[in-house]
């Protein structure tokens, strides 16, 4: 995963930068396809925001969060990223099961009235 840290209105750290980059090799394992991800991390007053956007084939994922600590801003961003991803992953898997409970149970009750009446009406042309 590229990942660029950006500081606004903060001094560059070290520790700052291998702390997100240890948060975001999680989601490298979860990914399918090679990611880009954007991190701007901001101190406006007493608020320390976290911000990122994360590019991967065909996702976006855009979360931003903020908190009274950094460190506490970026865990609560990388759960927002976390959730966002999988979900996607649930959303993909529930497609390509073709698993349409909901479809397949409205369709039996729409058929089965009219599948009775033509049932008739063979029987009819029959005689």
């Amino acid at each position: 995963m590229k990942i660029s840290v950006t500081f606004n209105k903060i001094d560059s750290s070290d520790s700052l930068k291998s702390y997100v980059q240890k948060k975001m090799d999680r989601f490298d394992k979860m990914l399918d396809h090679p990611a880009e991800a954007h991190i701007v991390l901001s101190v406006e007053k007493i608020r320390h925001i976290a911000e990122i956007n994360l590019n991967c084939d065909k996702l976006r994922i855009h979360a931003k969060e903020e908190s009274e600590s950094m460190y506490s801003s970026i865990d609560a961003m990388a759960d927002k990223i976390k959730l966002q991803i999988t979900k996607h992953k649930e959303k993909i898997r529930q497609h390509l099961s073709g698993n349409k409970q909901s479809i397949k149970d409205d369709s039996t009750e729409f058929n089965s009235p009219s599948s009775s009446s033509d049932s008739e009406m063979t029987d009819q042309i029959s005689e």
